[in-house]
This record gives C-alpha cells, structure tokens and sequence, in this order.
C-alpha cells in the first residue's frame, strides 16, 4: 500500500529503513501528515548528518511535523529539540503509536493537513524485501554505541516472521533478506537463525531467494548457515560479516569474540561461497603492523567487498578513552588501502566468471544481482522489476557484469 500522508526518511542501516516502513504503517491511519526521520549515531559524521538534514527539512517543510526517532534521537535529543514541529521519540518508544500521538499534541502544527513543501530524498524501492527477525545486542563491543541505545538482545516470533514472509511473497517480492542489530544471536522456542532459515524455507516455498544481513564470526550459526547454502540453492552463497578486524590483538582490544583463525576456517567450510566485511580503521593502537595483519588476512581469503570506515569515538564507550588514538588522517588512508584489497579480489574473481550462467534477480532498469549480490546490467529489451531469470554474464564493465537473458 502506497502512503502518501507520512514520509520518511532513513540514516545508516538498512534496519532503520525496516523500521521506518512499519512506523509508516502504524502512522498512516492515525497522522493526518509527518515525516518520520529515522537517525543513526554510529559515527560523530552519521549523527551530524542526520541533524543538518532535518534542519534543512524543517525550513523546506515549516507546517509539516517531524517525528525523529533512531540512535541520534536516543543519544542525544537536545540536538533536535529547537527544530520547528520537531517531535523527539526514543527508540524505545520508536513503535509505540501513544509515544508519537502525545508528542503530536504538545508540539501542535496548526493545520490539519499541512502542505509538503520540497522533496524528500526517496528511499530505496528495492527488489528484495528486507525482514526484521531481530533487534538489540547482548556483546559489549569497546566502540559501539548501538548497543546502549537499542538495548540488550531480543528475538522476534517466529509466526511474525513466516507472516512477514507470506505478506512478502504475496506483494510480489521472491528474495527475502533477514536483518537485525545482531541476527546470530537469535534464539527464540528452541530456534536459532540457521533454524529460522532452514524453516522459511520449508513452510514459504515461494520464496526463491533466501539471504542474511550480515553475521557474527563468533557465531557457530554460520557453518549451519554454509550447510544450508549448500543443501538448498535458494540460500544465496553471499556472507556479510561484521569483522571490524583482522588483526588478533586489536580484535582483543575491541571486545570482539572471534580470531583470525577462526574466520579461516569458515572460509575453509565455503569454497563456492563469497564474503564481505566490515572493517573500522584506526582503532585505538592500531599501529602500522597491526593493520597490515588484517590487509593481509583480506588480501588471503579474498574477500570481495569492503565496507570500511574510519574508528569514531562514541561518547560513553570505552574506546573513546582507550590510549593510542589514531591520526584521522591516518585512518582515512587505511580505509582507501583495505578497500583496494576488495576491489582487485572483486575483479579477479568477476574476471573468472564470465561466460557463465546464473540466475538474477531484476532490480530497475535492466540492472539486476547475482546470487553473490554483484550487480549484473542486461543488456536487451527492459524487464519487469521483481523478475528472476537466467544471464549469461559476457563481460565485466565499471566494476559490474554484462549479462544477456538465455
């Protein structure tokens, strides 16, 4: 159902633009008009962001109440607090329709139905419908901030889900991507996320194409995840993993739970499966050798894609504190190095793919992905949205296959 009363707009992860759909949803029908502003605080530069744009939005929209809510909102709602019709929700209360009724009456608009005035940026109308299966996390990782604004760890039902799922398929949406602040920790009624993959796909068999977010490498969930990729093709062969590192003694040094070694094995497990990272750079007494060790780890197992970003002190984590902060400068230019690492991997490997034939899902424009989620142009006459079907992948340009429908 198109809304056209409530706009929103979405920082940072993908979960943010989840949740944002729903408080449309929930908004709809009770709001005779807002923007819904949903703000992430997982960097200094993410959470300055997200209030320069409100701002702005705010003078381009002066009758319009805005609603904003996210990590930024949580952390620190005095940013917002001066904005015009700014109405201030935490996260907590981000899908509690009372928290956004009362905040409407004490910051009154004065009409009913106010004028929309300038464009919001669009969110992404994608091909794949993202699910929800998640939220909150229960590790302490030394420079996280989520955590302590979105709370400890809590399991959606598993009817939610498969409804989720249903209500996916019957819109027309044949991939599904499960997401959460940490999906490897889901444990509810006996299931864990290789069950809850494993069970989509029995009790949704419409669905075609089945993908995580992105996993923990500490989780033993993941070799049931490869498992699956392997006894099921509708398990994409595609891995995100939220590494941060690559080096042992900064992976120590950041709380995480998983080594080197142990993310070896798992690409050991999963010869045919394809892998992506995140990485921070420059954090805390990260010296020049340390940071070779994870260019290096990169560089062996050959991983595809890169997300990386420099280290950001959050206020109240302990690595905003921790000895050995590193020049931004410096960790800028790490993040340039590390991410050529992916991209030459990217480009061997795509290389070796051509003249093969896979199967894509269609995104716009003739532009489609991969099971390995790379993009694919199809060349030829325009295809509908949604559409799955075969290419054979003929070339590599601009960092994306060529493909032509057989």
């Amino acid at each position: 159902m198109q809304v056209e009363n409530i706009k929103t707009l979405s920082f940072g992860c993908r979960l943010n633009a989840l949740e944002s759909e729903k408080i449309q949803a929930m908004l709809a029908p009770h709001v005779g008009a807002g923007i819904v502003i949903n703000t992430c605080a997982v960097t200094a530069e993410a959470e300055r962001q997200s209030a320069q744009s409100i701002r702005k939005i705010a003078r381009e929209n002066p009758n319009v109440p805005l609603f904003i809510t996210g990590c930024a909102a949580t952390r620190n709602p005095d940013l917002f607090r001066d904005i015009p019709h700014a109405i201030v929700i935490a996260n907590q209360d981000k899908r509690n329709l009372d928290a956004y009724v009362r905040g409407l009456r004490a910051v009154p608009c004065g009409m009913a139905t106010p004028d929309m005035i300038g464009a919001l940026p669009r969110e992404n109308n994608l091909s794949k419908k993202f699910i929800q299966v998640q939220n909150g996390c229960n590790h302490a990782c030394a420079y996280c901030v989520t955590r302590l604004l979105r709370g400890p760890s809590v399991s959606f039902d598993y009817a939610d889900i498969v409804a989720d799922a249903r209500a996916a398929v019957a819109a027309g949406f044949y991939e599904v991507v499960l997401t959460g602040v940490d999906s490897a920790s889901y444990a509810r009624d006996g299931r864990l996320i290789g069950d809850v993959c494993a069970d989509l796909l029995r009790d949704v068999p419409e669905i075609q194409r089945l993908r995580l977010s992105s996993m923990d490498p500490a989780s033993p969930q993941i070799f049931n995840i490869i498992d699956l990729m392997h006894r099921d093709a509708r398990m994409m062969p595609h891995l995100h993993l939220s590494m941060q590192a690559g080096s042992d003694p900064i992976l120590a040094a950041m709380g995480r739970r998983h080594t080197a070694d142990m993310v070896r094995q798992i690409v050991a497990a999963a010869p045919d499966v394809t892998f992506s990272w995140d990485i921070i750079c420059g954090f805390p007494g990260e010296t020049d050798e340390l940071f070779r060790e994870t260019l290096e780890l990169a560089r062996e197992l050959g991983v595809v894609r890169i997300h990386a970003f420099p280290f950001s002190p959050r206020p109240g984590t302990p690595a905003a504190d921790m000895p050995g902060q590193v020049l931004r400068a410096t960790s800028k230019s790490r993040v340039h190095q590390i991410m050529a690492v992916a991209d030459a991997a990217r480009a061997t490997w795509m290389a070796a793919r051509v003249g093969q034939v896979v199967s894509v899902l269609v995104e716009n424009d003739n532009m489609a992905r991969d099971p390995h989620d790379m993009p694919v142009r199809i060349v030829g006459a325009p295809i509908v949205s949604r559409t799955i079907c075969d290419v054979e992948l003929t070339d590599v340009r601009d960092d994306m296959f060529i493909g032509r429908v057989v």
